[in-house]
Protein backbone atom coordinates (compact mmCIF):
# COMPACT_ATOMS: atom_id res chain seq x y z
CA UNK A 1 0.00 0.00 0.00
CA UNK A 2 1.05 3.66 -1.08
CA UNK A 3 1.92 6.42 1.75
CA UNK A 4 -1.59 8.68 -0.08
CA UNK A 5 -4.00 7.67 2.82
CA UNK A 6 -2.17 7.59 5.81
CA UNK A 7 -2.75 11.45 6.57
CA UNK A 8 0.49 12.81 5.69
CA UNK A 9 0.50 16.25 3.78
CA UNK A 10 0.85 17.25 0.36
CA UNK A 11 4.37 18.41 0.69
CA UNK A 12 5.41 15.66 2.73
CA UNK A 13 4.61 12.96 -0.06
CA UNK A 14 5.73 14.91 -2.80
CA UNK A 15 8.95 14.52 -0.70
CA UNK A 16 8.77 10.65 -0.41
CA UNK A 17 7.58 10.42 -4.08
CA UNK A 18 10.84 12.77 -4.70
CA UNK A 19 12.88 9.97 -2.96
CA UNK A 20 11.02 7.12 -4.42
CA UNK A 21 9.06 5.50 -1.82
CA UNK A 22 6.82 3.83 -3.65
CA UNK A 23 4.83 1.62 -1.54
CA UNK A 24 4.83 1.54 2.88
CA UNK A 25 6.33 -0.99 4.93
CA UNK A 26 3.42 -2.28 7.55
CA UNK A 27 5.53 -0.66 10.38
CA UNK A 28 5.33 2.71 8.72
CA UNK A 29 1.10 1.68 7.63
CA UNK A 30 0.13 0.71 11.12
CA UNK A 31 2.04 3.64 12.88
CA UNK A 32 2.23 6.90 11.27
CA UNK A 33 -2.07 7.28 11.74
CA UNK A 34 -1.62 6.48 15.58
CA UNK A 35 1.12 8.85 15.47
CA UNK A 36 -0.52 11.98 13.69
CA UNK A 37 -3.34 11.37 15.82
CA UNK A 38 -1.28 12.34 18.76
CA UNK A 39 -1.72 9.19 20.93
CA UNK A 40 1.45 8.02 22.94
CA UNK A 41 2.54 4.47 21.08
CA UNK A 42 4.60 1.26 21.67
CA UNK A 43 5.73 -0.36 18.53
CA UNK A 44 7.34 -3.57 18.65
CA UNK A 45 9.15 -4.58 15.28
CA UNK A 46 12.13 -5.89 14.34
CA UNK A 47 15.71 -4.14 12.98
CA UNK A 48 14.97 -3.36 8.99
CA UNK A 49 11.62 -3.23 9.38
CA UNK A 50 11.09 0.68 8.15
CA UNK A 51 10.53 1.73 11.54
CA UNK A 52 12.38 5.03 11.29
CA UNK A 53 10.55 6.60 8.29
CA UNK A 54 7.45 5.98 10.08
CA UNK A 55 8.39 8.12 12.75
CA UNK A 56 10.56 11.17 11.21
CA UNK A 57 7.19 11.52 8.37
CA UNK A 58 4.43 12.39 10.77
CA UNK A 59 6.91 14.35 13.82
CA UNK A 60 7.92 16.61 10.51
CA UNK A 61 4.19 16.85 9.92
CA UNK A 62 3.39 18.02 13.52
CA UNK A 63 6.17 20.58 13.37
CA UNK A 64 4.79 22.15 10.10
CA UNK A 65 2.73 25.75 11.08
CA UNK A 66 4.10 25.31 14.56
CA UNK A 67 5.53 28.84 16.02
CA UNK A 68 9.51 28.57 16.24
CA UNK A 69 10.91 27.38 19.47
CA UNK A 70 12.44 29.67 22.11
CA UNK A 71 16.36 29.52 21.70
CA UNK A 72 18.23 26.10 22.43
CA UNK A 73 14.20 24.72 23.28
CA UNK A 74 13.64 21.79 20.92
CA UNK A 75 10.78 20.60 19.89
CA UNK A 76 11.01 16.89 19.15
CA UNK A 77 13.24 14.12 20.71
CA UNK A 78 14.55 10.83 19.82
CA UNK A 79 16.82 8.58 21.54
CA UNK A 80 19.20 6.28 20.43
CA UNK A 81 21.49 3.77 22.01
CA UNK A 82 24.49 4.50 19.47
CA UNK A 83 26.31 7.68 17.99
CA UNK A 84 26.15 5.83 14.36
CA UNK A 85 22.35 5.49 15.04
CA UNK A 86 22.25 8.77 15.98
CA UNK A 87 24.06 10.31 13.04
CA UNK A 88 21.61 7.91 10.68
CA UNK A 89 18.21 8.79 11.86
CA UNK A 90 19.14 12.82 11.94
CA UNK A 91 20.24 12.48 8.08
CA UNK A 92 16.45 10.67 7.73
CA UNK A 93 15.02 13.89 9.25
CA UNK A 94 17.04 15.93 7.06
CA UNK A 95 16.81 14.17 3.88
CA UNK A 96 12.44 14.87 4.49
CA UNK A 97 12.72 18.29 5.98
CA UNK A 98 14.53 19.20 2.43
CA UNK A 99 11.63 21.41 0.38
CA UNK A 100 9.43 21.70 3.31
CA UNK A 101 7.29 24.95 3.22
CA UNK A 102 8.40 25.48 7.10
CA UNK A 103 12.08 24.10 7.25
CA UNK A 104 12.66 22.33 10.04
CA UNK A 105 16.70 21.95 11.50
CA UNK A 106 17.80 18.62 13.35
CA UNK A 107 20.91 17.50 14.49
CA UNK A 108 22.70 14.54 15.94
CA UNK A 109 24.39 15.18 19.35
CA UNK A 110 26.45 11.77 20.39
CA UNK A 111 29.75 11.40 22.92
CA UNK A 112 33.23 10.55 21.70
CA UNK A 113 33.74 13.78 20.44
CA UNK A 114 34.16 17.27 21.74
CA UNK A 115 30.95 18.81 22.93
CA UNK A 116 31.21 22.35 22.53
CA UNK A 117 31.02 22.12 18.49
CA UNK A 118 27.91 20.44 19.32
CA UNK A 119 27.09 23.36 21.60
CA UNK A 120 27.23 25.71 18.94
CA UNK A 121 25.28 23.80 16.72
CA UNK A 122 22.33 23.70 18.54
CA UNK A 123 20.85 27.19 17.96
CA UNK A 124 17.58 27.42 15.92
CA UNK A 125 17.16 23.20 16.42
CA UNK A 126 14.27 21.85 16.37
CA UNK A 127 13.96 18.09 16.07
CA UNK A 128 17.72 16.85 18.11
CA UNK A 129 18.72 13.29 17.84
CA UNK A 130 20.91 11.92 21.07
CA UNK A 131 22.52 9.46 22.84
CA UNK A 132 21.25 9.82 26.57
CA UNK A 133 24.85 10.84 28.12
CA UNK A 134 25.56 13.16 25.93
CA UNK A 135 21.99 14.19 26.06
CA UNK A 136 22.69 14.68 30.07
CA UNK A 137 26.21 16.53 29.73
CA UNK A 138 24.29 18.83 27.27
CA UNK A 139 21.42 19.31 29.85
CA UNK A 140 24.20 20.16 32.60
CA UNK A 141 26.02 22.86 30.58
CA UNK A 142 22.56 24.67 29.72
CA UNK A 143 22.86 24.08 25.94
CA UNK A 144 20.03 22.20 25.53
CA UNK A 145 16.16 22.71 27.03
CA UNK A 146 13.80 20.02 26.89
CA UNK A 147 10.63 22.19 28.61
CA UNK A 148 9.10 22.36 25.10
CA UNK A 149 9.13 19.22 23.98
CA UNK A 150 6.09 17.85 22.24
CA UNK A 151 7.13 14.74 20.89
CA UNK A 152 10.10 11.83 22.38
CA UNK A 153 10.92 9.22 20.49
CA UNK A 154 12.92 6.03 22.17
CA UNK A 155 14.50 4.34 19.24
CA UNK A 156 15.37 0.97 19.90
CA UNK A 157 14.84 1.15 23.57
CA UNK A 158 15.52 -2.31 24.48
CA UNK A 159 19.58 -2.04 23.13
CA UNK A 160 19.61 1.12 25.02
CA UNK A 161 18.29 -0.74 28.73
CA UNK A 162 20.21 -3.67 27.53
CA UNK A 163 23.33 -0.94 27.34
CA UNK A 164 22.81 0.12 31.01
CA UNK A 165 20.94 3.62 30.09
CA UNK A 166 18.11 3.11 32.27
CA UNK A 167 19.15 5.59 35.25
CA UNK A 168 20.21 8.46 32.37
CA UNK A 169 16.81 7.91 30.42
CA UNK A 170 14.65 8.36 33.34
CA UNK A 171 16.82 11.59 34.10
CA UNK A 172 15.73 12.89 31.13
CA UNK A 173 12.11 12.11 31.27
CA UNK A 174 11.42 13.88 34.45
CA UNK A 175 12.78 17.07 32.51
CA UNK A 176 9.63 16.70 29.87
CA UNK A 177 6.47 18.46 30.19
CA UNK A 178 3.52 16.28 31.72
CA UNK A 179 1.57 16.89 27.97
CA UNK A 180 3.90 14.84 25.77
CA UNK A 181 3.92 12.32 22.76
CA UNK A 182 5.74 9.61 23.52
CA UNK A 183 6.51 6.81 20.92
CA UNK A 184 8.49 3.83 21.77
CA UNK A 185 10.22 1.34 19.36
CA UNK A 186 12.00 -1.47 20.56
CA UNK A 187 12.23 -5.07 19.02
CA UNK A 188 11.51 -7.23 22.11
CA UNK A 189 9.05 -6.51 24.80
CA UNK A 190 10.59 -7.87 27.97
CA UNK A 191 10.14 -6.82 31.44
CA UNK A 192 12.61 -3.93 31.20
CA UNK A 193 10.37 -2.18 28.27
CA UNK A 194 7.46 -3.03 30.31
CA UNK A 195 8.93 -1.08 33.22
CA UNK A 196 9.77 2.21 31.49
CA UNK A 197 6.44 1.34 29.71
CA UNK A 198 4.33 2.02 32.95
CA UNK A 199 6.55 5.41 33.51
CA UNK A 200 6.23 7.16 30.36
CA UNK A 201 3.12 5.62 28.44
CA UNK A 202 -0.36 7.02 28.58
CA UNK A 203 -2.91 4.45 27.34
CA UNK A 204 -0.55 3.43 24.59
CA UNK A 205 -1.76 1.66 21.30
CA UNK A 206 0.62 -1.37 20.94
CA UNK A 207 1.90 -2.21 17.57
CA UNK A 208 3.41 -5.50 17.28
CA UNK A 209 4.76 -6.28 13.62
CA UNK A 210 5.93 -9.21 12.81
CA UNK A 211 8.47 -10.93 15.82
CA UNK A 212 11.96 -11.17 15.36
CA UNK A 213 13.20 -14.39 15.31
CA UNK A 214 16.37 -16.62 13.89
CA UNK A 215 14.80 -16.31 10.05
CA UNK A 216 14.05 -12.91 10.21
CA UNK A 217 15.39 -11.02 6.84
CA UNK A 218 16.80 -14.35 5.23
CA UNK A 219 14.82 -14.81 2.24
CA UNK A 220 16.38 -12.50 0.19
CA UNK A 221 20.02 -13.69 1.34
CA UNK A 222 21.77 -15.98 -0.54
CA UNK A 223 23.82 -17.55 2.01
CA UNK A 224 27.20 -19.70 1.41
CA UNK A 225 29.89 -20.97 3.21
CA UNK A 226 33.27 -22.24 2.62
CA UNK A 227 35.67 -24.50 4.70
CA UNK A 228 38.63 -23.20 5.11
CA UNK A 229 42.05 -23.16 7.30
CA UNK A 230 42.98 -20.36 8.86
CA UNK A 231 45.97 -19.76 6.95
CA UNK A 232 43.88 -19.50 3.96
CA UNK A 233 41.20 -17.39 5.27
CA UNK A 234 43.26 -14.10 3.90
CA UNK A 235 43.67 -14.95 0.24
CA UNK A 236 40.35 -16.64 -0.04
CA UNK A 237 38.63 -13.54 1.43
CA UNK A 238 40.63 -11.63 -1.56
CA UNK A 239 39.90 -14.15 -4.18
CA UNK A 240 36.28 -14.15 -3.10
CA UNK A 241 36.13 -10.01 -3.24
CA UNK A 242 37.94 -10.30 -7.09
CA UNK A 243 36.29 -13.16 -8.15
CA UNK A 244 33.18 -11.68 -7.48
CA UNK A 245 33.62 -8.49 -8.55
CA UNK A 246 32.45 -7.11 -5.14
CA UNK A 247 32.37 -3.36 -5.34
CA UNK A 248 30.58 -2.68 -1.42
CA UNK A 249 30.93 -5.62 0.51
CA UNK A 250 31.02 -5.65 4.87
CA UNK A 251 33.26 -7.85 6.90
CA UNK A 252 32.59 -9.19 10.04
CA UNK A 253 36.10 -9.48 12.16
CA UNK A 254 35.52 -11.41 15.78
CA UNK A 255 38.25 -8.43 17.34
CA UNK A 256 39.60 -5.20 16.78
CA UNK A 257 42.81 -6.68 16.32
CA UNK A 258 41.77 -8.73 13.77
CA UNK A 259 39.97 -5.93 11.87
CA UNK A 260 42.51 -4.14 11.72
CA UNK A 261 44.93 -7.28 10.24
CA UNK A 262 42.33 -7.85 7.38
CA UNK A 263 42.21 -4.37 6.50
CA UNK A 264 46.25 -3.99 5.80
CA UNK A 265 45.95 -7.29 3.82
CA UNK A 266 43.66 -6.46 1.91
CA UNK A 267 45.19 -2.89 0.99
CA UNK A 268 48.56 -4.65 0.37
CA UNK A 269 46.57 -6.29 -2.04
CA UNK A 270 44.81 -3.42 -3.91
CA UNK A 271 41.61 -3.57 -2.12
CA UNK A 272 40.83 -0.74 -1.14
CA UNK A 273 39.52 -1.16 2.60
CA UNK A 274 38.70 0.72 6.37
CA UNK A 275 38.19 -0.73 9.38
CA UNK A 276 35.45 0.35 12.15
CA UNK A 277 35.19 -0.70 15.49
CA UNK A 278 35.75 1.36 19.05
CA UNK A 279 39.13 2.35 19.10
CA UNK A 280 38.75 4.82 16.02
CA UNK A 281 37.86 8.02 17.29
CA UNK A 282 34.07 8.76 15.84
CA UNK A 283 35.57 11.42 13.19
CA UNK A 284 37.17 8.19 11.72
CA UNK A 285 34.45 5.38 12.18
CA UNK A 286 31.88 8.44 10.39
CA UNK A 287 34.32 9.19 7.59
CA UNK A 288 35.10 5.55 7.18
CA UNK A 289 31.27 5.09 7.04
CA UNK A 290 30.73 7.91 4.91
CA UNK A 291 33.25 6.39 2.09
CA UNK A 292 31.27 3.11 2.25
CA UNK A 293 28.54 3.82 1.80
CA UNK A 294 29.44 6.62 -1.37
CA UNK A 295 31.93 3.89 -3.02
CA UNK A 296 35.15 5.40 -2.70
CA UNK A 297 36.53 1.90 -0.62
CA UNK A 298 35.65 -1.52 -1.51
CA UNK A 299 35.66 -3.44 2.09
CA UNK A 300 34.52 -2.12 5.45
CA UNK A 301 35.48 -4.75 7.98
CA UNK A 302 33.81 -4.23 11.40
CA UNK A 303 33.32 -5.96 14.72
CA UNK A 304 29.94 -6.55 15.98
CA UNK A 305 30.18 -3.98 18.81
CA UNK A 306 29.40 -0.80 16.22
CA UNK A 307 27.79 -3.04 13.49
CA UNK A 308 23.93 -1.67 14.68
CA UNK A 309 24.87 1.54 13.00
CA UNK A 310 25.60 0.18 9.60
CA UNK A 311 22.58 0.30 7.46
CA UNK A 312 22.64 0.36 4.00
CA UNK A 313 20.01 -0.40 1.82
CA UNK A 314 21.48 -2.19 -1.36
CA UNK A 315 24.23 -3.82 0.53
CA UNK A 316 25.09 -6.36 -1.85
CA UNK A 317 27.66 -8.70 0.12
CA UNK A 318 28.41 -9.57 3.84
CA UNK A 319 31.44 -11.64 5.07
CA UNK A 320 32.05 -13.63 7.85
CA UNK A 321 35.17 -13.75 7.92
CA UNK A 322 35.04 -15.40 11.45
CA UNK A 323 31.63 -16.60 12.82
CA UNK A 324 30.24 -14.70 15.93
CA UNK A 325 29.86 -16.09 19.28
CA UNK A 326 25.60 -16.20 18.72
CA UNK A 327 23.18 -17.06 16.48
CA UNK A 328 21.40 -13.84 16.65
CA UNK A 329 24.36 -12.03 16.25
CA UNK A 330 25.18 -14.18 12.67
CA UNK A 331 21.42 -13.10 11.80
CA UNK A 332 22.07 -9.51 12.58
CA UNK A 333 25.09 -9.26 10.71
CA UNK A 334 23.89 -11.43 7.67
CA UNK A 335 20.91 -9.17 7.45
CA UNK A 336 22.72 -6.26 6.67
CA UNK A 337 22.36 -7.24 3.20
CA UNK A 338 18.71 -8.47 1.64
CA UNK A 339 16.86 -5.48 2.91
CA UNK A 340 14.76 -3.13 1.49
CA UNK A 341 13.48 -5.55 -1.05
CA UNK A 342 16.86 -6.49 -2.66
CA UNK A 343 18.67 -9.00 -2.68
CA UNK A 344 22.25 -9.88 -1.37
CA UNK A 345 24.58 -12.83 -0.71
CA UNK A 346 26.06 -13.60 2.56
CA UNK A 347 28.91 -15.58 2.81
CA UNK A 348 31.05 -17.44 5.53
CA UNK A 349 34.55 -18.87 6.20
CA UNK A 350 34.65 -21.24 8.49
CA UNK A 351 37.74 -22.99 9.84
CA UNK A 352 38.02 -26.48 11.17
CA UNK A 353 37.68 -25.11 15.02
CA UNK A 354 34.57 -23.30 14.11
CA UNK A 355 32.97 -26.23 12.17
CA UNK A 356 31.11 -27.00 15.08
CA UNK A 357 29.66 -23.73 15.86
CA UNK A 358 28.14 -23.34 12.45
CA UNK A 359 26.40 -26.01 12.60
CA UNK A 360 25.17 -25.47 15.98
CA UNK A 361 23.65 -21.68 14.12
CA UNK A 362 22.47 -23.32 11.57
CA UNK A 363 20.67 -25.75 13.80
CA UNK A 364 18.84 -22.99 15.98
CA UNK A 365 18.18 -21.33 12.49
CA UNK A 366 16.47 -24.46 10.89
CA UNK A 367 18.62 -23.94 8.49
CA UNK A 368 20.26 -26.44 5.84
CA UNK A 369 23.37 -25.46 4.48
CA UNK A 370 26.11 -27.63 3.17
CA UNK A 371 29.74 -25.44 3.64
CA UNK A 372 31.88 -25.98 0.15
CA UNK A 373 35.58 -27.43 0.28
CA UNK A 374 38.11 -24.42 -0.90
CA UNK A 375 41.38 -27.06 -0.96
CA UNK A 376 40.60 -27.05 -4.35
CA UNK A 377 40.84 -23.31 -5.23
CA UNK A 378 44.35 -21.63 -6.38
CA UNK A 379 44.45 -18.94 -4.25
CA UNK A 380 48.31 -18.14 -5.37
CA UNK A 381 48.40 -14.56 -5.63
CA UNK A 382 45.85 -13.67 -3.44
Amino acid sequence: MSFLHLGLSDPILKIVAKQQYTAAYPVQLATIPVILSGKDLLVIAKTGSGKTVSFVLPVLQKLQGTAKAKSRHIKALVLVPTRELAVQVAEVFMLFSKNLPQQIKSMAVYGGVSINPQMMQLQGIEVLVATPGRLLDLLESNAVALSEVDTLVLDEADKMLSLGFKEEMQKIFKLLKPVCQHLLFSATLNKDIKSVTEILLNDPVLIETEKESLNEHTDLIKQTAYLVSDERKGPLLRYLIKQKNMQQVLVFASSIHRADIVVNKLKMNGIKALQIHRELSQGARMEALRMFKAGDITALVATDLVSRGIDIPFLPFVINYELPRSPKDYIHRIGRTGRAESTGEAISLISPNEEHHFHVILKKMGKLLQALPSVDIDLKGY
